[in-house]
Parts: C-alpha cells; structure tokens; sequence
C-alpha cells in the first residue's frame, strides 16, 4: 500500500464498496468506530451495517452526504455523518468511495487551534485549512456552501475525499508542494456548486502556516471566483478568434467550415451550418421565408467523431419543418433556444424519430439556432448543440454566438458576392475565348485555359486564325487586371486581332494597330478624370506552310518555346516590344525558319510566375516539360500544367497554346510566270486544267478555270508586270493566287444593267468559298479559295 494512500489512516473511516453492493475495503480508522475488522467485513453486503438493514444504502449516482445509523460490532448503533461519491478504484469494475466521521466532537475539533486562529474564516472569501498531513481542519460558510457539504462534518477529510473529482487530486498535489517549499502557489481550477447549473472559475490561493518556530504546519486555501471574468476572457477570446480564422478565403464553402471550427468545443459540442440555395435565375437567396425551409448543409463540426445528426451529411438538403429551431429562428429573424429538459423540442422531435433516437443517444440538452443575416439578406442559419458540454445556453452565450455568426455571415455573404462574380467573369471569359480550333494543313494545335486560383478570372486569350495562301495566325495575349471588364476588354482585343489578321497585315504592323487601339480604349475608361488603366501584352505569329517560315512579333510578352524534332525546348530570341497601351514606340518582326513536326508553345506570364520562385525558374520547368513533345499535344498540355503549375494553383491566368508545325510538299504547290499579254490567257487556262487534272482534281476544272481567267485577265489588264499564278492545294481546299507590282486593289461592285464590265469579281465572290487581297512589300496578291467538298 502506497504511503499516500488514503486508506494508509487511522482517524477516518473509510471504505469501497463494488458495484455489487459487498464491501470492497476496509480502513483503519472504520475499524476504530466500528470494531469490525477488515477480513469481518470485506466481501459481505454493506447493507449489513445499518442499524435498520431493511434496504441498500442510499448512494445516488453522483455525490451523497448525510446522516446514517450504523451498526457496531459490539451491537451498539453509532450515529455517524456519511460522504459518499462515485470512485474507480485499482480493482475490477466501479465503486463507491465512503468517508464516515462520527456526530461527536472529535480531536479535530479544536477552537483554539493555531491553525485556525490564523485563518479568517469570517471573510466571504471561501476559505479551508489543511494540517500537515493534509487533513481539513476548519471551513467556513462560503466554503462550505461551495462544496455544498455541512462544515462542522468535513473536519479530518483529505482533498480527494471531498470530491474525488481530478482538480481535488490537483489541489493535493499542489497542497503537498506548499508544504515541501514553504512558499505560497496560485491555481485555477472550476468547480460546480451543488446549487448551480454551471461550474465557477476559482482562483485558489495556497499559503504555508508556521508555528512561532517557522515549521510549515498546515496550508490555508482561499478561494476566489472570478467566473465573471473568466467568461468575459473567454468570450473575448473567442471573438477575436473567430476575427482571426473566418474569412480567410473567398470560399463560401471553407468560411462556413471556418465557423464551424471555431466555435467547437468554446461554444458548442456540434455546429452546423446551412445554407439557403439562391433562388432560380437569381443570385440572391429567397426573401420571405415559410417553413418548411429547405437548407443546404456546407458545413458541420462536432467534438466527437460522430455526431447527433446522422441525417444529415455536408452537402445533403435538409428540410426543416415548423417547430423546429432552424425553421423558427429563420421565419422569425432572431436566435431561438431551445431546450431537451423543457420539452421545446419534442414537436420536432415527434416527427424525426430518427433524430430523435440520436439526441437520446448522445445526450442532446439544448440547441441554440442563429440566423445569417448580411446587408439585409438571410443567408441561411447556424445550430449550435450541447451534449457533452454540462450548461445550458445563457443569455452571454447568445450574445457570443450572435456576434460571431454575424461576422462570420459578412465572411459569406462576400465570398457569395464573389463567387457569384466570379462565375460570371469566367462564363464571360469562356465564352469569348474559340470553343473548338480550326482545321487547317498548316498545323496541329492544342489550347489549355485556367482561371486564377485566388485573384480571380483576368483577361488571358488565345486564338488559331486561318489566313490566305495556307497561312495561320497564331495569338497570345494578357489583359493588365481582373474581373468582369479585364475579360470585356480581351473581347474587344480578340476581335480587333481577328480583324486586322483577316486584312493580312505583317505581325508588328497589326501590334501598332493594337497598341493605337489599346490606347483609345484606355481614354475612354479614364473618362473626364483622366487616362484609364488598360494594359495588354500580345505575341502575333504567322506560319507559312509553303516556305516553312514562322514570323514572329511581341508586345511585353514572354517569347515562345520551339521544340525540333527530337531536339531539346529551347526560347525564341524575339526583340522584346513594349507593352500595348504605351503608344509611340515600334515593334519589330522576327523571321525564322522551322521544320516539320516543330512544337511552337505560347503561353501567359501565369505559367511560369509563381510565389516563392523567379521567372527564371518557372521558365526551366517549361522547358523540361516541354522537351520530347513528340506524343499528342492534349497530354502534352496536361503534363506542362502538372509539372510547371505550383501545388496552390495559378496567381494568375493560364493560357495555353501548343502547335505542331506541318509543311506543305512541293508537289501540291505550282507556279507560272504570266506574261502581260490578254491573248495568252486561254494557255494558262489550258495548264491550270492540266495540272488540276495531275492532282486528281477534274471535278473543280470549271470553276477554277472560270476564276483564273477572270483575275488573271484582271491582272494583265489592271496590274503591272511581272504577274505570278500560284495554285495551292491540300485535302480539302483549292487556293489560286495572282500576284502583281501594282498596290491598287480591287474593289467589289455591282454592275449596272448596260455596263460592260465590272462582273469578274463578282463571278468569283459567287463562286468561291472566300477570296480577298494580301498587299506585300513588292505588290499585292488577289487569291481566292474553292472547297473541293462542294465541287464533288
């Protein structure tokens, strides 16, 4: 037996009694009021020892005290005062802890005690004296009606007899280490008055007491409450919490979890979160509300790994009917409470058998359900559920959880606000931006866009543009800013590129006409008060088929990555333009020379800037990726995303471009020098019929002769020599050029009735798929295309 123990004590009686009713132990000091010995007594019913054993002993489930009549071995009855509470002693299953003092005044009773001179036991302050060997000496009332225990009864207990709760095991501890050091300890500890609902927050003051030789004869405790306090810390603790951990993001789903998170276990044991789910074509929540209310659940903690509403799981609808506390504290706008004890919930409850069976299953006493309010809109509600947690909501906790929640609804309602946005920037962006890529000769290509992943959708695009003679544009551009207007102002870009593309311009002509443009746009956003702020970078590159050369033009861009075949990726050395918006400075051109299979990639400064690393390095990680792009250009996006893009996602837009480069054979290109001569025209029109006939292409022989004849007369008639015929030819298009010295271009017109000519161009506009005129440093080019699916 420990030196500790406290049946290791001859003055008070003690004992254990096992859960089924016998005498588990025995102390030295029952056996001095008794007379029975321990090996008399263990084993045998304790009912035995009443006077009267007509029934057990009175022992509820938590704490008992009073007066019993007790039979001693003698025959005699000794009149004795019993405190008894629940123990889990060292043995099998549990037991009841008994200390027993008798009526009679014992040598513990000593008014003039030192020890207890010293003590002031008339100071509210509640107050108890320890001795040495940490026997109670003395209380006064306000201690006495603290512990709830009659104070002339508790003399010659030790701490754990009076409650046998962890904090009397704490106090001990600390009373030892008093009288080891001689020195004075604080503590705090909660204890729960017999005649309170709730526990108080105590500060214990532990001081040593000497005799007049200095020796530590005993430890006097005073007890002050300072719940008040410790609930106002405690709630402005809280509340600077939640300021802290909700609204971190402008996720609707992670705030309400934000919330959720906070209030376990400070507040509440379980805390659900619903919300309403705005109304069809609307980007608000229903306003009037009638139960039944249909919630959606984006939230729910609980302190244990379960918890009382099984019913309901995270993303689930529950709806809510009259009666219960979510559908009362929404249709009436304020916090409701609601209590198990005091039947408010047994309406719900009737109807939800399962719930029901839940909250008796893990003791649900009460409910508190706040509203989400923000800006005069109810975003749905908060339920706040108390199982583990002893008290019942006060007035303070609603308080508490009303402030919180109405941050935490502002948290919300923003980050619904933004995604709302949000969604509708990127529906913008989407819809802009190509859905599906042409088809052309010239090249394979493959597109990745993706919205930043915290500052929201920009104005990134991209675009594959189908130009004559086989060519195609291709186009990378970023818009300064986010949100709704960056992702307007790329629409308005795009189309600006497509058109001047369509005109055929060279790619640094096209980026000052961009650039002139970027800057009307910025004086009209700035208004009266001044120039706006629209910005845009660019990268313009046109590939020809036929020569295999690639001309490139930047604006502020990051210049592309080219991948050889079988070769490593390496930067295009591009002269490095200023930014669109600047106005008055030139752009230059870049021409270069590419083979078949060639990867071009294009992209935005959002794939290779990223927190934490310098462009430098994200530019390296690109072209690892990229190297050995030789498999189909979709995964080859996919795996430039995962290996470039940082584990947090994108800080900005993402767009994308890769293209496979695919030359045109020589063999489905031919061109004839024209001399400048009407009378030689019915030749050309015989070898155009030959060589249409050599590829397999007799079906378009009547319309392509009716349109070579016409611009090449026009030519020989309109143009300056020398004239150049091209046709070019693929699967599916049949392209004939004529080429001259002349920069006058002709002009579509109608014809009047007795005109005798101005019909030509109309004929081939009738005839062809698309025709248009592509002026050049020497001249300009007339062409015109004819699909071969309608010739079959």
């Amino acid at each position: 037996m420990r030196p500790d123990d406290p049946f290791d004590d001859a003055v008070t009686a003690r004992a254990v009694i096992a859960a089924d009713g016998t005498l588990a132990r025995w102390s030295e000091g029952a056996r001095l009021l008794l007379g029975h010995r321990s090996e008399e007594v263990v084993g045998r019913p304790a009912a035995e020892l009443l006077a009267d054993s007509a029934g057990p002993l009175p022992l509820p489930a938590d704490r008992w005290s009073g007066t019993l009549v007790l039979r001693h071995r003698d025959g005699g009855t000794v009149s004795v005062w019993v405190l008894a509470h629940h123990r889990q002693p060292s043995g099998d299953g549990p037991g009841e802890w008994l200390a027993v003092t008798p009526l009679e005044a014992t040598d513990y009773d000593l008014p003039d005690d030192p020890l207890v001179r010293k003590a002031v036991f008339q100071s509210p302050c509640a107050t108890m004296v320890f001795d040495h060997e940490l026997r109670l000496r003395g209380v006064n009332d306000a201690m006495a009606r603290l512990l709830g225990l009659p104070a002339d009864h508790l003399r010659g207990l030790r701490p754990t007899d009076i409650g046998g709760r962890p904090q009397h095991s704490e106090l001990e501890r600390q009373l030892r280490q008093v009288l080891r050091s001689g020195r004075p300890h604080d503590m705090q500890t909660h204890m729960k008055a017999r005649a309170e609902s709730y526990a108080h927050a105590w500060l214990a003051r532990l001081a040593p007491l000497t005799d007049r030789a200095g020796r530590v004869r005993g430890v006097c405790v005073t007890a002050h409450d300072f719940t008040e306090q410790f609930r106002a810390r405690e709630r402005l603790q809280l509340v600077n919490e939640a300021s802290m951990r909700i609204g971190t993001t402008l996720d609707v789903t992670r705030t309400a979890q934000e919330l959720a998170d906070v209030c376990v276990p400070s507040l509440a044991d379980f805390v659900s979160v619903e919300l309403l789910d705005p109304e069809e074509g609307a980007g608000e929540p229903a306003g009037r509300l009638s139960p039944p209310v249909s919630l959606r659940r984006v939230a729910q903690q609980s302190l244990t790994a379960g918890t009382p509403e099984s019913v309901a799981q995270v993303g689930e609808v529950v709806v809510y009917p009259e009666n219960s506390p979510q559908a009362d504290s929404l249709v009436a706008g304020h916090s409701v409470v609601a209590s198990v004890p005091a039947g408010d919930l047994d309406p719900w409850l009737a109807v939800d058998e399962t719930r029901a069976r839940r909250f008796e299953e893990y003791g649900v006493h009460a409910m508190l359900s706040v509203p989400l309010q923000a800006r005069g809109t109810t975003l749905g509600v908060a339920a706040f559920t108390r199982f583990n947690h002893p008290e019942a909501f006060t007035h303070d906790d609603v308080l508490l959880a009303e402030e919180v929640t109405a941050r935490a609804a502002v948290c919300i309602d923003n980050a619904r606000r933004y995604s709302r946005e949000r969604e509708t920037t990127l529906t913008l962006q989407r819809s802009l931006l190509p859905r599906t890529l042409p088809r052309t000769a010239a090249l394979e290509a493959a597109t990745r866009y993706l919205p930043a992943a915290r500052s929201g959708v920009g104005g990134d695009w991209f675009d594959v543009i189908p130009l004559s003679g086989m060519r195609v544009a291709m186009v990378v551009g970023d818009v300064v800013g986010h949100g709704i207007q960056a992702s307007a102002t790329m629409g308005r870009l795009r189309t600006a590129v497509r058109t001047l593309a369509d005109i055929d311009l060279a790619p640094d002509e096209l980026l000052t006409h961009l650039d002139d443009l970027v800057l009307h746009l910025s004086e009209e956003a700035g208004g009266d008060s001044g120039p706006g702020e629209v910005g845009a970078t660019c990268l313009y590159a046109v590939y020809d088929p036929v020569s295999r050369r690639c001309t490139l033009s930047r604006a502020g861009h990051p210049p592309p990555v080219v991948i050889p075949p079988g070769g490593t990726a390496q930067h295009l050395e591009l002269p490095s333009g200023p930014p669109l918006g600047l106005g008055g400075l030139p752009f230059e051109s870049a021409e270069f020379e590419l083979a078949d299979d060639s990867v071009l990639a294009f992209y935005t400064d959002g794939l290779v800037t990223s927190r934490g690393r310098d462009v430098d390095q994200g530019e390296a990680l690109l072209r690892e990726a990229l190297s050995g792009a030789a498999g189909p250009l979709d995964e080859t996006c996919d795996r430039v995303l995962n290996s470039v893009l940082a584990p947090g996602g994108a800080m900005d837009d993402v767009a994308l471009l890769l293209a496979r480069l695919r030359g045109l054979p020589s063999s489905q290109v031919t061109t004839w020098d024209i001399p400048a001569d009407p009378a030689l025209v019915a030749p050309i029109r015989k070898q155009v019929l030959d060589q249409l006939a050599a590829w397999s292409l007799t079906d378009a022989s009547f319309t392509a002769e009716l349109v070579v004849s016409e611009l090449v007369t026009n030519a020989i008639r309109y143009g300056a020599p020398p004239i150049r015929l091209r046709l070019i030819h693929d699967a599916a298009t049949l392209i004939c050029e004529v080429s001259d010295t002349s920069h006058t271009a002709p002009h579509l017109r109608r014809a009047k009735t007795w005109d005798e000519g101005g019909r030509g161009l109309l004929l081939v506009a009738q005839l062809t798929q698309r025709w248009g005129t592509r002026h050049t440093a020497e001249g300009k080019t007339i062409w015109a295309e004819l699909a071969l699916a309608d010739m079959e």
